[in-house]
């Protein structure tokens, strides 16, 4: 067996073996792309009439949004711009089965209610699922998305491999597709021509989401660029020695010194403190179009002592370059770090990746038939007998 025959063997199996998932992954991932422009087309109460006046406090805005909520707990209070909603995030993971995730959007000004949204059924919420866990379980949709990204990108190496024209008469008909030919030529172009024009875009998308789907890599990922802090997000802890009654109450104070830190900031967001031990952890981002810009900065409940950052979530002025790159993960898979042009990439790499399983599977099913109408025309010529 040649070796480009060996290749073509191992892109068809690995192909076979993993085509529906990569094809739910990159419809998935086209409905994503453009998911914040969408919400904010079609979710109004998502903005307010701005207000020559201060927002409220966000003990306010959170003791209101209890009331709509009653026995779940706060996890953050959110503020962005002059007409934009605040938003009261409710957030637990209580089990799998249990776990609640609300978002509350008032009116800051006034503190009027404009829409509870139950993030655990919205449109979104279940897309993202798909493309995360493939609609199971955590504990068994993960490693299957991950495996098939993993297969995906042996397959776009393989797929290079297997389009690399063996002389310049066969690198005129790799570039470019022929649209007056049959279908069957047409099909093959297409998977052929638009898989070599997006490799490396793809490639980009399925390592950005090999760092969620295995803690190996991204482990290894971060190392090899350098990192030396902590991945996983880890609140530093307050000092149960100094407790003290503050005339106000302490997300209030934290607020007013993101404010002061950050009078620039798109986006101010304030962690409520989940128990007597905790620290207040505050981020403010300085472009809410993406998050790795953003300083996460955390504080002693009782003193509002500023409390060393024990992860690469810290701020970014003391970020090196892995932590910026891990941090950065999100918004290079979406595309959205080089703005709206990066996410039109990416939703196009998407679909063609989502479309790749498809014109692959039917370049198989035609080879398969040639090969059976081969043996037919054998076998009826007298060529060969059956035993």
């Amino acid at each position: 067996m040649t070796f480009k025959k060996t290749i073509r063997t191992i892109h068809l199996w690995l192909g076979l073996a993993s085509g529906l998932v990569i094809l739910i992954l990159g419809i998935t991932g086209c409905i994503l792309a453009f998911q914040v422009e969408i919400e904010n087309t079609f979710q109004r109460y998502r903005f307010v009439e701005e207000e020559q006046r201060e927002f409220m406090r966000p003990s306010k805005l959170k003791e209101i949004a209890m009331a709509e909520l009653p026995g779940k707990e706060v996890h953050a209070v959110m503020y962005q711009g002059r007409q934009d909603a605040a938003q009261v995030i409710f957030y637990d993971l209580v089990g799998e089965d249990a776990y609640y995730y609300y978002t509350a959007f008032l009116n800051p000004y006034t503190g009027v209610v404009q829409k509870v949204k139950n993030l655990k059924t919205d449109f979104f919420r279940v897309i993202l699922d798909g493309h995360f866990y493939l609609w199971l379980p955590e504990r068994i949709g993960q490693p299957v998305v991950a495996s098939a990204t993993l297969v995906f990108v042996v397959m776009m190496i393989s797929g290079i491999i297997l389009w690399w024209p063996r002389n310049k008469a066969a690198a005129k008909q790799r570039f470019s597709i022929k649209w007056s030919a049959k279908w069957k030529r047409k099909n093959y172009d297409l998977h052929n021509v638009l898989g070599f024009y997006s490799t490396w875009i793809c490639i980009i998308l399925a390592i950005t989401g090999l760092v969620w789907g295995f803690e190996w890599f991204a482990q290894s990922y971060y190392t090899v660029a350098g990192g030396e802090r902590s991945l996983v997000y880890q609140e530093p802890v307050s000092d149960t020695a100094k407790k003290i009654n503050h005339a106000q109450p302490a997300i209030d104070v934290v607020y007013e010194m993101m404010k002061k830190r950050y009078p620039d900031a798109e986006a101010i967001e304030v962690h409520t403190a989940v128990n007597d031990s905790s620290a207040i952890a505050a981020n403010a981002n300085p472009d809410v179009s993406t998050y790795w810009k953003a300083d996460y900065v955390f504080f002693d409940q009782y003193t509002f002592d500023e409390l060393p950052a024990n992860s690469i979530y810290g701020k970014m002025d003391e970020a090196s370059f892995a932590d910026k790159l891990m941090r950065a993960n999100y918004d290079i898979h979406t595309g959205a770090i080089l703005g709206i042009a990066g996410k039109i990439l990416m939703f196009f790499a998407s679909l063609i990746a989502a479309s790749l399983p498809v014109t692959g599977f039917y370049i198989w099913l035609g080879r398969k038939k040639k090969k059976k109408i081969y043996k037919e025309m054998v076998y009826e010529s007298g060529l060969a007998t059956t035993a």
